[in-house]
């Protein structure tokens, strides 16, 4: 089955100075959640995906991996200790159990189905409950880079229009980059994870398509070449850059010269660079 991207985790030190940049970047930004473990998130919605702003709060109670359990915390706690940026891409799933047991059959994830809930706001500030089951997958050549499937089971609760209002007129994510000495080594675990097979617009590169949306895994230099200004580990994997559609792109020129965020032009993109955007540039394109 072909996945779509549900949302990406980016991690950062101080969570209210993220939420205000992503606001100067022209997003609606969520309030803080917390999780039942300590770690709390900030989100900008679209339609059937979002971006999770994700730091370890105060109080946080986070308990370890496991040979069978992985630990959400402990991954984005460890993510933290190194750097900030985007620790792990993350796909819908209509059956996080059966996932799970298709990646341990497949050799990709051993780990139980993880479920837990929170409570969250409806625009009008009334509480409503969501809840999520998460089925985790794991490549021990990639320590700094998470993957998992998400199933919502209270989606009429999360999901909501008003939340997918942007200033810069945001419509969805558009490309995530994971750059890598070795593109290739990943092909298998990605196809098995992905559901689909990739294609590779060049002789190293792979891309996988997600929906509306792409998965695409660079070397260093071409991840560097695509995107202008990214923070990549030199010796294994790691997201380094996201895609966002905006409907258009001159408007969102203006917006980010009138927040004083700096960007370049790459064709027909516009990139803020990683050392501006909390470890992960951002490429705004046209829909």
């Amino acid at each position: 089955m072909t996945r779509r991207i549900d949302h990406l985790v980016v991690a950062v030190h101080d969570l209210d100075s993220a939420g205000s940049f992503y606001k100067r970047l022209g997003f609606q930004v969520g309030g803080r959640n917390r999780h039942p473990w300590g770690t709390e998130n900030r989100i900008v919605q679209f339609a059937g995906s979002f971006i999770e702003l994700i730091t370890v709060g105060e109080g946080a109670a986070i308990s370890p991996h496991q040979a069978s359990a992985f630990s959400f915390g402990a991954f984005v706690q460890d993510y933290l200790s190194h750097r900030e940026g985007l620790a792990m891409v993350v796909l819908d799933s209509q059956d996080a159990k059966a996932d799970a047991a298709r990646f341990a059959e497949k050799g990709i994830g051993a780990f139980e189905p993880f479920y837990f809930e929170r409570s969250g706001r409806r625009p009008d500030g009334s509480e409503t409950k969501v809840a999520f089951t998460l089925a985790f997958a794991a490549d021990e050549g990639a320590p700094r880079a998470g993957f998992f499937v998400c199933e919502q089971h209270f989606p009429e609760n999360f999901w909501n229009p008003e939340f997918q209002r942007h200033d810069n007129k945001a419509t969805g994510i558009s490309a995530v980059a994971l750059a890598a000495p070795n593109p290739a080594g990943y092909r298998a675990f990605l196809t098995t994870f992905t559901g689909t097979e990739p294609t590779s617009p060049d002789r190293d590169d792979l891309s996988f398509q997600l929906g509306e949306s792409h998965l695409d895994v660079l070397t260093q230099d071409d991840a560097a070449e695509i995107y202008a200004s990214v923070e990549a580990e030199l010796d294994q994997p790691s997201f380094v850059a996201f895609g966002v559609r905006v409907e258009d792109i001159h408007r969102q020129a203006t917006w980010l010269d009138s927040a004083d965020i700096p960007y370049q032009h790459i064709g027909s993109r516009l990139i803020v660079p990683a050392s501006a955007a909390f470890g992960v540039a951002i490429a705004f394109e046209p829909t």
